[in-house]
């Protein structure tokens, strides 16, 4: 074995005076990333802490610390009088320095890929942007639950939270089924209810219980794309059913009915994603009735529901008098700031017992200081305050926004003024490109995801987001959408 002295510590111990990281812990790092890649093969005996110090220009007592630390992880052992000696068996093959030096090419690391969960939304830089119906960020009102969070944050130091914790949740339950209750129609007790960190994470955790392989699922087309990745990867066979003008062919799905029993029928029925249409109350009546005759279940995914503009809000088909084949998915997220959000799942407590087994593995426990935060924010009737305000800048928005529609691209386009959400259905009377269009519209700054583009020889048609531009912004917005169809279609 060579002797410690010639071992040439400076070519593979790097150490940067600048960095933020503590010198000895760094000293410890490049040690253990030597002794794993067998740099410092077992048994190695090391230079004393004095003549490694000067070899690596380092302070004495520095060293004496990262020592101490790696014979405390069990790399090295420091045995009086004899010296210090690397301990760890992790490299019993030949050592490699790299794979450069071998002429080896390393093995890559193999796992399973998945192309149906490849993502469609894209980023960009551009200063005006559109989405698929968001809220503006610079609008939540966010100063109400500062005060609350900072005021149970000081009362967080004085409690244990592994006692309070299932108290805490399960008032939140509570909280959250009265909630819905009052706003929704949703007569569900806490029992029925599991919440989430986020909707999407609610709607995956019920496919992942729900679905075997070979299951089919019907969804109304064009659909949710977040939710026809989750069914595919999970096994599901999709089947499209054809929209109507009360927002569902039914005939359609009777002879899709006859062929073939389904295990789900997903819908938003409240508000399509992304057409906007509404399910109409004779349509839900027929869909609940079939869902008892041919025995599945309806998965309704509520996700826009809290903006809501003309009349009162239509309630969902969970409020139903006959909805016990139906499954609730919905977030009460949009109207609060970033990490303030969360998703639920209103079903029978047989299967939320179940769920709870599925989130566990990826929620083990709940934050106590948010929901605390929220039951106060919702019990003190700040979420009807903030609905309220949000509500009426959003219809302006909305009304400004159809306004611009009408001035720019009035015999162009069709449209229906949606009663609910941040979205607009447009199909385009004129032909074109949208994949062109989107490109002119980069050029000029604005930037359409691709994933709002529907186009098939059947319909040239877009879903825009209004929610987060002010008119302003919209002015902008439409002097670019005018001026990159001309040059299409000139």
């Amino acid at each position: 074995m060579d002797s410690p002295v010639k071992i040439p510590f400076k070519s593979f111990i790097k150490i940067d005076k600048k960095a933020t990281t503590p010198i000895y812990l760094q000293v410890v790092f490049e040690f253990i990333k030597a002794i794993q890649m067998g740099w410092l093969p077992e048994g190695t005996k090391l230079p004393g802490t004095r003549i490694l110090s000067e070899i690596l220009d380092l302070n004495r007592n520095t060293l004496i610390k990262s020592f101490n630390d790696l014979e405390s992880q069990g790399f090295i052992e420091i045995r009086p009088n004899k010296g210090t000696f690397v301990l760890s068996t992790f490299v019993k093959s030949k050592p490699v320095i790299s794979n450069q030096n071998t002429g080896k090419k390393l093995k890559e690391i193999r796992f399973k890929k998945s192309t149906l969960l490849e993502s469609p939304i894209e980023t960009s830089n551009l200063p005006l942007q559109f989405n698929e119906g968001f809220p503006d960020s610079r609008i939540i009102h966010s100063d109400v639950l500062a005060k609350i969070y900072l005021s149970q944050l000081k009362r967080e130091k004085h409690r244990k939270q592994d006692t309070l914790n299932p108290i805490i949740h399960a008032e939140f339950k509570r909280t959250i089924a009265n909630y819905l209750n009052l706003t929704r129609g949703i007569n569900k007790e806490a029992s029925n209810l599991l919440t989430t960190n986020s909707h999407e994470l609610a709607l995956f955790v019920l496919i992942k219980a729900l679905i075997e392989s070979g299951n089919r699922v019907a969804i109304i087309h064009p659909g949710y794309y977040l939710s026809n990745m989750v069914f595919a990867d999970a096994g599901a066979e999709i089947l499209p059913i054809p929209l109507d003008e009360e927002g569902l062919d039914l005939n359609y799905l009777l002879r899709v009915l006859e062929q073939s029993p389904i295990r789900i029928f997903y819908l938003n029925s409240n508000y399509h994603f992304p057409t906007t249409k509404i399910l109409s109350a004779k349509r839900k009546i027929e869909l609940l009735e079939l869902s008892r005759k041919y025995d599945f279940i309806i998965l309704e995914d509520d996700y826009d529901y809290d903006f809501h503009f003309d009349s009162h809000a239509v309630l969902p088909l969970a409020a139903m008098a006959a909805s016990e084949r139906v499954i609730y998915v919905g977030s009460i997220s949009r109207t609060l700031p970033p990490g303030f959000g969360f998703g639920f799942i209103a079903s029978t407590p047989e299967l939320i017992k179940e769920l709870s087994k599925h989130q566990k593995l990826i929620e083990p426990n709940s934050d106590l200081l948010k929901e605390s935060v929220l039951i106060e924010w919702i019990n003190e009737g700040e979420i009807h305050r903030s609905d309220k305000k949000n509500r009426k800048i959003y219809k302006d928005r909305r009304d400004y926004f159809i306004q611009l529609l009408n001035l720019n691209f009035k015999n162009k386009i069709e449209f229906e003024i949606p009663t609910c959400g941040l979205g607009i259905w447009i199909e385009w009377k004129v032909k074109f490109n949208l994949v062109k269009f989107k490109k002119e519209c980069a050029k000029q700054g604005l930037f359409i995801p691709s994933h709002l583009l529907f186009q098939d020889r059947y319909r040239t048609a877009t879903r825009l987001g209004f929610g987060n531009f002010n008119k302003e912004e919209m002015d902008k917005v439409f002097s670019i959408l005018k001026k990159s169809l001309a040059n299409l279609t000139a």
